[in-house]
């Protein structure tokens, strides 16, 4: 799992024709019409998305304006460009149309620009819009000619953005580096907005949601982009100085009260966890031996997230000392059942019946891997192909990129090479549109086996369910 294999580099993008329909031209924000758009060598050139260095160096011959070009900037701003939810409703099928892919393009030249606006909401909405495209298509020609240009625009964001900019940023650095996968490329990214990222990270007057974004942006480009493994180890060492700040709690207390900075120690636990599974043996003991005695601790918070990803950490760090050591025995495993069986049938009153569900649901799965050593596998379906979940490493992988595409997760296992190589699921599966219409089932169909699967599921749940626990919750 040390190398997740080479991504092929595809032929360079092609500028498409500059004969485009006269409509096109007054879709343009004020913003790239203007000539102060025209930017020095090292910026991005208005209307391609492209920074000099990304063309080779070379400049173009910018022609002045006229009066009549100059009468468009009085025009609004709002156009296809500036507005990120495009393309959360067009969603990657029209993408499947003629022509769609040159105007997604278009659009996108256009948003890269606009992470260069004076106005922080402009820059943010722009950075959303970008992600979003990237969460729903395959773009790695694209992006791979504006690298720079994108990276630039990230650590300038970064850099002088305020909360809700910088998690925009960073939030796209992710869904960049998932792109370009394992290279050159992405150890470029990584080691331009690194340190910008660490410093965020360590900035206690910096937005908790920021720093939160940072963290798990910080760990998932070093996950996929770092080929070093001294690097590695100083991300790890970064992550364990904010979650470990959660242990000291426990000396005063009989539990863990929740802070402003929960979230981010439990972002830091999540992504710090994904890291450990890509470790060397010997490290990976060495952790286990440092925090396995120390995160039942953390068991004992009154924040639901914070239980719930402590306990799925024990789960996956058990089961690794049981691959590294078939002989691995912990001390105190009695004390830890207990709080575990504990929250799996936890009934308290004053907590909300959604959590209560939610933790008992993972904590009965995280109990059977402590003492009888079982995972429930999981089915995960996209297109034609299936990927079975059965180990907790393979859980907290899926998981974790899962909350970083969001919906475009299904699209980016059937075609993404380096997410395939990490789940070993094979080059992608090339289907044409014939084979992939006869796939569709008719909606009478699919409705007959969704009411046969629902009702399956119900009789499942309800011989697992413990009736005895939920008996104070409608009273």
């Amino acid at each position: 799992m040390e190398s997740l294999g080479n991504v092929t580099r595809p032929r360079a993008w092609h500028h498409p024709s500059q004969g485009r329909d006269s409509r096109l031209l007054l879709a343009l924000p004020s913003c790239l019409l203007s000539p102060s758009c025209v930017r020095p060598a090292g910026s991005c050139v208005s209307g391609t998305g492209l920074d000099s260095r990304d063309l080779g160096g070379q400049h173009r011959n910018v022609q002045p304006f006229s009066d009549e070009d100059a009468s468009i900037e009085t025009m609004s701003h709002c156009s296809g460009f500036s507005d990120p939810a495009s393309f959360a409703e067009d969603g990657p099928e029209v993408l499947d149309e003629e022509g769609t892919q040159e105007d997604l393009e278009y659009k996108l030249k256009g948003l890269i620009d606009l992470t260069f606006d004076k106005s922080a909401k402009t820059r943010q909405a722009a950075l959303e819009g970008i992600k979003n495209a990237m969460a729903s298509k395959i773009l790695y020609e694209f992006i791979l000619e504006r690298r720079i240009t994108l990276t630039d625009s990230i650590e300038r964001c970064l850099k002088k953005g305020k909360s809700d900019e910088q998690r925009a940023a960073a939030g796209l650095a992710c869904i960049l580096c998932v792109q370009l996968g394992p290279g050159i490329e992405s150890e470029e990214v990584l080691k331009t907005l690194g340190p910008i990222l660490k410093k965020i990270i360590c900035d206690g007057t910096a937005s908790i949601q920021a720093r939160q974004a940072c963290a798990t942006c910080f760990g998932v480009c070093c996950f996929i982009a770092t080929d070093d493994i001294t690097e590695l180890y100083s991300t790890m060492e970064c992550l364990e100085n904010i979650f470990t700040k959660s242990y000291h709690k426990e000396k005063d207390t009989n539990g863990i009260c929740s802070t402003p900075n929960t979230v981010l120690h439990i972002s830091s636990l999540l992504v710090w966890t994904l890291l450990l599974t890509i470790c060397p043996i010997n490290e990976v003991k060495k952790k286990i031996e440092m925090h396995l005695h120390k995160l039942p601790s953390l068991l004992s918070c009154d924040d639901v997230n914070m239980r719930i990803a402590a306990g799925e950490t024990l789960a996956l760090l058990f089961e690794l000392a049981r691959e590294t050591d078939n002989d691995f025995y912990y001390e105190d495993m009695e004390s830890l059942t207990q709080k575990l069986r504990a929250l799996a049938t936890d009934g308290n009153k004053h907590r909300a019946k959604v959590d209560k569900r939610k933790q008992r649901s993972v904590f009965r799965d995280v109990l059977r891997a402590v003492e009888e050593r079982d995972f429930p596998t999981e089915t995960v379906k996209f297109g034609p192909e299936r990927m079975y979940i059965d180990c907790w490493v393979k859980k907290q992988t899926y998981d974790t990129f899962k909350e970083i595409l969001g919906t475009g997760m299904q699209y980016h296992l059937q075609s993404n090479e380096f997410l395939r190589n990490v789940f070993e699921l094979g080059p992608p599966v090339m289907l044409d549109a014939a084979t992939l219409k006869t796939m569709k089932i008719s909606r009478f169909e699919r409705h007959l086996y969704n009411s046969a699967a629902f009702k399956a599921r119900t009789k499942a749940r309800s011989k697992c369910r413990d009736k005895r626990a939920d008996v104070g919750e409608f009273f």
